[in-house]
């Protein structure tokens, strides 16, 4: 089966996206980015049923190349980030405190050393009806140098240059907006990290953890 590697990856990642409480039903959908091809979720298939051969594969206008099944409603979405960006994978959520801080700011400051991890403070793009264009060109805008954003009274798109590395970063996100919400609803002024912290905090953590370093 063509692609069947980046199609099991697909599999493995709405499953643990489901498992996770990251998503309702068969909500939020995934993709990877292989040069001129696109592996992406189905649209309405139960995750824990889902096979990788459910997972289809299209061009970069949207074409069909090789799916036996629709594709997410959201193909529109993930086509405009890789066209406008070197993303190669895409994770699309409607985890419970990215969703409710969507509904409340236009953007999420860097409340949380954290926030260095998706490029600074998280834009919240304008909400349109999901699947369209509208949609699609508002989150693309609202990711420019980013690797988050959070899409009004919607969810939370991520985007990286590996999914094991996107997907790592879901559950970051998810802390990140709860924090905000949590020091939101203390009715106290919420501090923020200006961009000079947020940039040593990004060197910082690029190179935390063990570092192999040979046998000496």
């Amino acid at each position: 089966m063509r692609l069947e590697a980046q199609r099991q990856q697909v599999v493995e990642a709405c499953q643990f996206l489901s498992r996770s409480g990251l998503v309702v039903g068969t909500a939020g959908n995934v993709s990877i980015r292989v040069d001129d091809l696109v592996v992406i979720s189905p649209s309405g298939v139960d995750y824990e049923a889902m096979s990788p051969r459910d997972v289809g594969i299209h061009d970069l206008d949207g074409n069909a190349v090789d799916a036996v099944l629709a594709p997410s409603s959201e193909l529109a979405l993930h086509l405009a980030v890789y066209g406008s960006s070197e993303h190669s994978a895409v994770v699309h959520t409607h985890a419970p405190a990215s969703t409710a801080l969507s509904t409340v700011v236009d953007e999420v400051p860097a409340s949380h050393y954290y926030s260095a991890l998706f490029g600074g403070a998280i834009r919240v793009a304008p909400y349109a009806t999901f699947g369209t264009q509208q949609l699609a060109d508002n989150v693309t805008a609202a990711l420019r140098d980013r690797a988050a954003a959070l899409m009004g009274n919607h969810g939370a798109v991520l985007a990286g240059a590996a999914l094991p590395k996107v997907l790592n970063l879901v559950p970051y996100l998810e802390y990140v907006c709860d924090v905000q919400l949590r020091a939101m609803a203390s009715g106290a002024p919420v501090r923020v990290l200006d961009a000079e912290e947020i940039a040593d905090v990004a060197r910082l953590l690029a190179g935390y953890g063990q570092q192999a370093t040979g046998n000496r």
